[in-house]
Formats: C-alpha cells, structure tokens, sequence
C-alpha cells in the first residue's frame, strides 16, 4: 500500500513509520525534518503542514497514476485550522484519513469514566489560527478530519498515554533513570492502584491495521482498565535496571502537604481524590478497540525495551519536560529524600 505520515519521524510517528516499512508498504513522510532523523526506506518530503504552497506542492508527489495514497495517517496535527488545511488538500488524493486524537478531547476525562460515545470539547473545525493551547483542540482537528473525508473514510483514535522506546515526553524513561541510581525511592499513592498505558508499538500496529482495512469510526486506544498497577510498573522499573532501589510508598495526603506537583514532579501520578471526588484518569473503556484487534503486550516488556533503548541512547544533556509550559519532569532529589526522611520510621 501506499502510506503518507504527516509528522512520522518521533516516537508514535517512528513506531508508525517503522511498522510500515516492516509490512513492506511504500512510505512518505511529510515533515519539516526539524524533530529527528527520518527512517530509511521512506520518501521523505520536506514542507510545513501550516503552508498552502507546502501543502499543494506534496499533492503534486501523490504516487500512481491516480496520484493517491491509500492511507494519510496523521499524527502530528494540534490545531484544527492546520488539520482542515490538510484534510481538504487530500481528500481527493486518498482513500482514507487516521487521525491520532487523545483521550483529552473528552469533556469528561479525568473526572469521570470515558468511552467512543462520551461528549467532546466544544471547538469548531474551522477555529482561528494558532490558538493558545487546550485541550478542546484535538475535539476541533477530529471535526476537521470528518468534515473533509467524513465519517466513513477516517479513523479517529483517541490515544490513551503512551510509553515505550523513543518516548519523548520522558515519563517512563524518568523513573528507570531513577530506579538505576537506587537507594530509597519515593513510590506515590498505593502499589494496587491499576492503570493504563499503552505501547507506541501496539498503538501504531492497531492504528495501521485500521487503516490498511479502511476502519471508518472512533477508538479510544489504550490498555484495557485494570491491566497493571502502579505497583507493577516501578517494580518492572527496578528489575529492569537491575538496581538496588527500594520502593517507599507515600499517600497522597502526604504528597498534597509536600506540595508534590502531579504529572510532572512525580510522573505518571495523580491524586484518587479531587475535592473529596473520586478521579478517574485510568477508567478510559477501551473494550471496542480490544474488540476491534488492540492487542497490548505485557507492560515488563515494554519497560526492559525501554531501558535497552535508553542505554543504547546514552545520557541526555537536558531534563526531560512536559506540556506547553514546558514543566520539568521528575522531582528534585532533595525533595523527594526530604518527604522521605520525614516519614515515621517502620
């Protein structure tokens, strides 16, 4: 088949890209060759999606006598003008649009259980331009995509929180950093509190088989509830790196009073409790993508894969940071030795 990848060459784009090289289909990428290297085997087209001549010029490159892709898959697209521009640029140059969405285009997530039928965010397809970053623009890019291939011709996959290989965000590979300098590592919330995270891997193999087959609809893509813990992935951590880190386990009142960041200080935890009011940031009913073949490998796999990758990369000469602000991740060591030393002993 023939693929185009908006964006393609970083971490959900690279699993994309890669699982498509393996099947043998015949790949370009359209970026603007900032972010990292492209993979070999693809045909790389240098342009920015924001320009209509960019945009016109990569039509001009569309493959085969029909000048047609069989599949557009976009994983790059964060503001709906930008993805109407491109949506409406191909629509009469493939057959079917994938559009990486998030699981924050839901107006009920994180506060309450989210499925393929949950509200969205109210944002137009047509929003202005440049729009200051929410989460209700992944809402508006799906409408765009809709609008231009309509419902049958696009995927719409609403993407859980992803880890793996590549990952640029940090998350996972912050806590195996961690887990290697041992010692005593302070573990937020409880051991059995379940969770779900997904693989970029598996995400772009189910993303792709939708594509190849024309898969019209909504996915909301992560590992199904309750498929690990949190409890389970630091250990993962620590058997991976091979450390000696001993994992202390600290409420989240405690965390509150320190004055622990969510998300970011500690990565990956969030509070069971807002305002008295249960959270629900890993209830995400992902049971119609399980159905529809998301298969998600054993969480210790990806974890010692990541670690393997990590170690193969070398250190980094920055933190890792997160979101639009650009918020460090990880907690600062004396904070985090100071919350423990403060704990009552045993």
């Amino acid at each position: 088949m023939r693929i185009l990848f908006l964006g393609g060459s970083v971490f959900l784009g690279r699993a994309f890209v890669q699982e498509a090289l393996a099947r043998g289909h015949d790949v370009t990428v359209f970026n603007r060759g900032r972010s990292g290297p492209d993979l070999p085997g693809v045909e790389a087209v240098r342009g920015d999606r924001q320009s209509a001549a960019d945009l016109a010029a990569l039509v001009e490159r569309a493959p085969g006598p029909e000048r047609a892709w069989d599949v557009v898959i976009d994983t790059s697209g964060q503001q709906p003008h930008t993805v109407a521009a491109a949506a409406r640029a191909l629509r009469e140059h493939a057959r079917h649009y994938v559009f990486v969405s998030s699981i924050h285009a839901f107006v009920d997530w994180p506060e309450r259980p989210v499925d393929e039928s949950s509200p969205l965010h109210e944002c137009a397809a047509d929003s202005p331009a440049d729009l200051p970053f929410s989460t209700a623009l992944k809402a508006g890019c799906e409408r765009a995509v809709i609008a231009e291939f309509g419902a049958e011709r696009s995927t719409i996959l609403n993407c859980g929180l992803l880890v793996g290989p590549y990952e640029n965000v940090g998350r996972l590979p912050w806590w195996l950093e961690r887990m290697a300098r041992g010692g005593r590592v302070l573990a937020p919330g409880r051991p059995e509190l379940p969770i779900q995270l997904i693989d970029a891997r598996d995400f772009a193999t189910f993303g792709l088989d939708l594509g190849e087959r024309g898969v019209g609809g909504r996915f909301l893509t992560t590992a199904l509830s309750g498929s690990s813990s949190y409890g389970e992935l630091l250990a993962a951590c620590v058997a991976a790196t091979g450390s000696d880190a001993e994992l202390v386990w600290v409420d989240d009142d405690r965390l509150r009073a320190a004055e622990v960041t969510p998300w970011s200080e500690v990565p990956l935890w969030f509070p069971e409790f807002e305002d008295g009011q249960p959270t629900a940031i890993w209830q995400a009913d992902a049971r119609a993508a399980a159905a529809a073949g998301l298969h998600c490998r054993p969480l210790a796999e990806t974890v010692r894969d990541t670690w393997a990758w990590l170690q193969e990369r070398g250190p980094r000469d920055r933190p890792y940071t997160q979101g639009a602000q650009g918020d460090v991740i990880g907690i600062d060591p004396a904070k985090e030795q100071r919350i423990l030393a403060e704990l009552p002993a045993g």
